[in-house]
């Protein structure tokens, strides 16, 4: 209240205010004894149904706006498609010939996908090769402390953890120390990042699937802002997809096919064996060239293996043992593997046991992992699987699976850029002294490195 005061007596140039507050009698009262010279609405794509962060809150803000017909309005986002851009030009009541979109191409930094197999192991490695401050987010509080300590013992650099469960004074402090530092790394929920002022970070890394190409884009698109060379790593599970899927029937009915269609861009992002860039870029509406140099598809091509036919023996598998076991236990009966279980429920008698080929076996999680992910086989309520939407089609051969295979080996080959920057420097002695200057004049005036 006292702020609000501040700004109608002239005494605040700028009055950052929650959208919940504009259908406040009292609120809009005190607005029309000020002298409102803008309204700037940031986080824009919150007002969209079809933004990746939909908030109710934001839809209260056309009729304030409406209220001071002679005030401009301005509307701010980093993370919109075309849909999203025109709902939010209308649901705000802004003119259409208003709109400028600036480019989303980040160049320098380096999109990475993984399938998540051993993410301590896997986020190690990263640090290992990116000595720099880094941001790794995690789906939950509990796994965010946990990859915080565990990173820190086996790494030995400062980890510190961020969530809306810790204290507002200790989150200010772990913040403070992330800006202040060259090496640090955040292990946190997206609660962390959102106008972060750090342009030195080397690297994010996610643990789980992000809930959107929207939210990947803006989480990602925190490494780097130096224009320097910078890594963003997916680590990805098919246990991922199937939980969100879980979660989207729990949304409002008429929010959910928007979700489905966020959902299955994701997948097609973890899924393509094409440049992840142009994928990107395209999601927003650009036009790309075909690979961008610098992803790890582009920079060490996968192979791509039709696996159509393991992927109708595996559906039909589970819907001949009836859509409620795991997929150890169908790969059990796919390759023939014959246990008392397998007995007990005459599952050695069907006709998809023992028919998956030698050749095919080594396919079978990958194959699980893709059907997962598209929505073409999902989790029972007891830990089973079960057919999903598109499964019929790939099993009438309507539709094919193409499968890409990751590379066995990372390439080790740097670009002439990253040869040239500063993480290949440490230990040149003039160089450390450099460094150590600068952190001592940072420190004296009060600013990060």
């Amino acid at each position: 209240e006292a702020a609000i005061d501040a700004f109608r007596d002239g005494l605040l140039d700028l009055l950052y205010v929650a959208p919940e507050r504009a259908s406040q009698p009292h609120f809009r009262e005190l607005l029309s004894k000020a002298q409102v010279s803008l309204f700037a609405i940031d986080e824009a794509h919150c007002v969209s149904e079809w933004g990746h962060d939909f908030r109710p809150d934001y839809r209260l803000l056309r009729p304030l706006m409406d209220a001071f017909p002679q005030v401009p309005r301005l509307a701010l986002t980093a993370t919109a498609d075309a849909r999203t851009r025109a709902d939010v030009l209308d649901q705000l009541g802004i003119d259409p010939a208003g709109l400028i979109v600036a480019g989303f191409d980040r160049p320098n930094i380096q999109y990475r996908v993984r399938h998540r197999d051993s993410p301590v192991q896997q986020l190690k490695a990263l640090m290992a090769e990116q000595p720099g401050p880094g941001i790794v987010y995690a789906p939950t509080r509990r796994k965010t402390e946990e990859l915080a300590e565990k990173l820190a013992a086996a790494t030995g650099r400062r980890v510190l953890p961020y969530h809306a469960g810790l204290s507002g004074e200790q989150r200010a402090a772990n913040q403070a120390a992330f800006v202040a530092s060259e090496d640090m790394v955040m292990v946190a929920t997206v609660a962390f990042g959102m106008g972060i002022d750090k342009p030195d970070v080397r690297f994010v890394a996610h643990a789980g699937v992000p809930k959107s190409i929207e939210a990947y884009y803006q989480e990602t698109g925190r490494a780097g802002r130096d224009g320097d060379p910078a890594l963003a790593l997916m680590l990805w599970g098919a246990d991922d997809f199937a939980r969100a899927r879980l979660r989207i029937e729990e949304v409002e009915a008429e929010r959910r096919a928007g979700e489905r269609a966020r959902l299955d861009a994701m997948a097609a992002l973890v899924e393509t064996a094409g440049c992840r860039r142009a994928l990107l870029l395209r999601h927003f509406g650009e036009d790309p060239p075909q690979a961008c140099g610098n992803c790890d598809n582009c920079l060490d091509a996968p192979g791509v293996v039709d696996a159509t036919t393991a992927a109708q023996k595996l559906l039909s598998a589970v819907y001949r043992t009836g859509q409620s076991y795991g997929l150890a236990h169908i790969e059990k009966v796919l390759t023939g593997a014959s246990d008392e279980r397998i007995a007990a429920r005459g599952h050695d008698r069907l006709s998809v046991f023992g028919i998956l080929a030698p050749e095919e076996s080594a396919l079978l999680r990958p194959v699980a992992r893709a059907l997962q992910a598209r929505g073409s086989l999902v989790p029972t309520e007891h830990g089973g699987l079960a057919l999903g939407e598109g499964a019929r089609e790939i099993l009438k051969g309507e539709a094919a699976l193409l499968v890409a295979l990751a590379p066995r080996r990372e390439k080790a080959k740097k670009t002439r850029r990253e040869r040239s920057s500063g993480a290949d420097m440490a230990g040149d002695p003039l160089f450390e002294a450099l460094r150590a200057l600068r952190r001592e004049l940072a420190s004296e005036a009060g600013i990060a490195p």
